[in-house]
């Protein structure tokens, strides 16, 4: 997400302040999950002067294990920032030692100086961590079309070299927030075979949120032992299910990228040559358990949210079609103020599935919101009575069911409410 590196939010719709600490989410976890180590898997998360307000993290650097490959998803926006291009020319060689990520400055629409900063920062990072530099990968968010000098980040990665620790999960999560409101983490374990297996993971994102093969920034290590093309298999597909299937805003981010590291650690664990291997369906489960819980939580965060929404479209002509079809009802504005005003118009679904331009019938589409159905085959429920789903829609915890009637597709998309906070963050947001 290329967005500033402090937000400015009060209470309830976490509008303007002068804070460099936004107020916590309403529909944040919480607390940081507890997250062990991953064998083969080192970070640092601090301070280093690229965000405006001082002592406010803004730089990490994860170093990795020799061996360790790599794989991933990055943003198809046509105006991609420099790191991303660094990252889509590296990924096809699958190989990885040393990951630097930085906040407040996307890099991005900032021509040959921005180029110049990732090969100098990739440079300085093979010498100091005794690798090449296309095993450095790179990734930025932050402010759009403001260059730093081209040694500045590369200058710090020797004093972030020495406060690396196998814990340091928070830390290197907050230091990759813009106006996230909590860091986001998420661990799961699992066997591969008789070998259990660790999966580590953090993300950000909050505004500019809308998917187009990855959403925001998010960084997952395993101590798996897993070739890189079979690893490209498994990301692309647990992406596909869970970051691609969120939004907040319908805007796609320069940045965005989505890796996972898998360094090879474990022990006693099978060999793994395909994707199709059985002993990989623990393992397969937890990577998208973990994508979707981090996607959602990105969701909670959205830029001034108050309820947490999920759509689930059935009866398309394809899955393609209900994916379609959820993102219209999800970026919606009437359909998304509607929800923050507490408000059941699911006349405003009705829109949006029409605008979807996928195939549909108004006599057999059937609505429902939370354990209500409000319409079927086109037609209201004989005896609706609006009270109690007014009354559900002052939860932070809503679920709107579609049902086309047309195939078999299906799909779940989750969104945010839009409320005047989105407006107050965007508004000042450089500012």
């Amino acid at each position: 997400m290329a967005k500033s590196g402090a937000s400015k939010k009060t209470s309830g719709t976490r509008a303007a302040t002068k804070s460099p600490v936004p107020t916590r989410s309403p529909l944040a976890p919480a607390r940081f999950p507890s997250m062990g180590p991953v064998a083969g898997v080192r970070l640092a998360g601090r301070a280093v002067g690229l965000k405006k307000h001082k002592g406010v993290k803004d730089l990490m650097v994860a170093e990795m294990a020799p061996g360790t490959t790599v794989a991933g998803v990055l943003t198809r926006s046509k105006c991609p920032s420099a790191p991303v291009d660094w990252c889509r020319a590296i990924l096809p060689r699958g190989k990885a030692r040393v990951l630097v990520v930085n906040s407040g400055n996307a890099n991005a629409f900032t021509g040959n100086a921005g180029d110049l900063q990732v090969a100098q920062t990739a440079g300085e990072a093979a010498h100091l961590f005794g690798c090449r530099a296309r095993d450095v990968f790179i990734a930025s968010t932050g402010v759009i079309g403001e260059p730093r000098a081209p040694d500045y980040i590369a200058s710090k990665i020797g004093g972030m070299k020495k406060s690396l620790a196998v814990k340091s999960w928070k830390n290197a999560a907050e230091a990759i927030m813009t106006t996230d409101t909590f860091p986001k983490g998420a661990t799961r374990k699992v066997k591969i075979g008789k070998a259990e297996v660790t999966l580590s993971g953090f993300a950000k994102g909050s505004g500019m949120i809308a998917p187009d093969m990855a959403t925001m920034l998010g960084f997952v290590f395993t101590d798996a032992k897993i070739p890189a093309p079979v690893l490209q298999r498994l990301v692309r597909t647990a992406a596909d299910e869970s970051f691609n299937a969120i939004t907040v805003d319908s805007d796609t981010s320069t940045s965005d990228t989505v890796l996972l590291f898998a360094t090879g650690q474990a022990k006693g664990q099978p060999r793994i040559t395909s994707s199709a291997d059985k002993v990989l369906a623990n393992f397969k489960a937890a990577l998208k358990d973990i994508f979707v819980d981090l996607a959602q939580q990105i969701v909670r965060d959205g830029e001034g949210a108050q309820k947490f929404v999920t759509i689930n479209v059935r009866g398309a002509e394809s899955k393609k079609a209900a994916r379609i079809v959820g993102l219209a009802i999800a970026n919606s504005p009437l359909v998304k103020t509607a929800i923050a005003g507490e408000d059941p118009n699911w006349g405003r679904v009705v829109m949006a599935v029409g605008k979807a331009g996928e195939k549909a019938d108004r006599d057999k589409l059937s609505i429902g919101f939370g354990e209500t159905q409000i319409t079927r085959n086109g037609q209201l429920v004989h005896g609706y009575d609006e009270a109690p789903v007014a009354a559900y829609m002052k939860g932070d915890e809503i679920t709107v069911d579609v049902d086309l009637g047309i195939g078999r597709g299906r799909g779940t998309v989750w969104t945010c409410d839009l409320t005047h906070g989105y407006i107050t963050i965007n508004a000042d947001y450089r500012s």
